[in-house]
């Protein structure tokens, strides 16, 4: 594969390139947002897009913009230090394929490519499609760290519980993890909204994916139980299921 590497700190280009090379990665490498931008147009042909979130000059994520201006297929993965799910969203929204949490190991590097491939493999091939033709869309999936997380349907979902297969690349392992909701979480949510939202529906569904996204993201693995639970909900959780219209 060829792949460019977009990155203010020498040492952590160095360490990616020696990592990737050592897979048999071709590597080009860029100090800046200006840079690498240049460096992507000229060539056009790279497999995957590495891309440092903080750098003097345009950042990460209006470098991530203007790649995807030029190439909407681009398969890029975001790099940063300073990260939140919030700021992996807004990531996701402007095309990122993946996000990769600073520090990193070689193992968590080589996944987030492997994932990030993944998911593009996985994507339909970029085409104007009427609407009638549309298929119906699928279950929500997202890529983070290296892992791949998929909504599912399981038996071992008790009633209000949300079920999700995580997959870690590259070595493909698959674990299925159950996230509940709690009695505190749904009775706080209720008392400062006046709002009975079902722990079944969709707004305790994305809190249930924000919470197992979280835990990939701090903890790098999936929890050895195989289970999470939603204790509580922010200021800003309340706000959003305060004016939730569907469930």
């Amino acid at each position: 594969m060829k792949l460019l590497i977009i990155d203010d700190e020498p040492h952590i280009r160095e360490m990616m390139r020696l990592t990737l090379e050592a897979a048999g990665d071709q590597i080009d490498e860029a100090a800046s947002g200006e840079e690498g931008l240049a460096q992507f147009i000229k060539a056009m042909d790279y497999d995957v897009v590495l891309l440092d979130q903080k750098m003097p000059g345009i950042d990460g994520l209006q470098t991530l913009k203007r790649i995807r201006e030029r190439a909407p297929a681009a398969c890029v993965v975001m790099v940063t230090a300073f990260a939140s799910i919030e700021l992996a969203v807004d990531a996701m929204k402007l095309g990122a394929t993946d996000f990769l949490r600073k520090p990193m190991t070689p193992e968590t590097l080589r996944g987030a490519v492997a994932a990030a491939l993944a998911n593009r493999s996985q994507s339909p091939a970029k085409r104007p499609v009427a609407l009638a033709e549309r298929p119906t869309p699928p279950i929500e999936t997202l890529t983070l760290n290296g892992f791949h997380i998929l909504r599912i349907e399981s038996a071992a979902a008790a009633p209000g519980e949300h079920a999700f297969r995580v997959t870690h690349f590259p070595d493909g392992t698959e674990v299925t993890v159950i996230v509940a909701i709690s009695p505190e979480a749904l009775g706080r949510v209720a008392r400062l909204t006046n709002r009975n939202l079902q722990p079944h529906g969709a707004f305790w569904r994305s809190q249930a994916e924000r919470r197992l996204s979280t835990e990939l993201w701090t903890e790098g693995r999936t929890p050895e139980s195989g289970r999470l639970t939603v204790e509580d909900v922010t200021r800003e959780d309340i706000d959003v299921a305060a004016a939730w219209t569907s469930d």
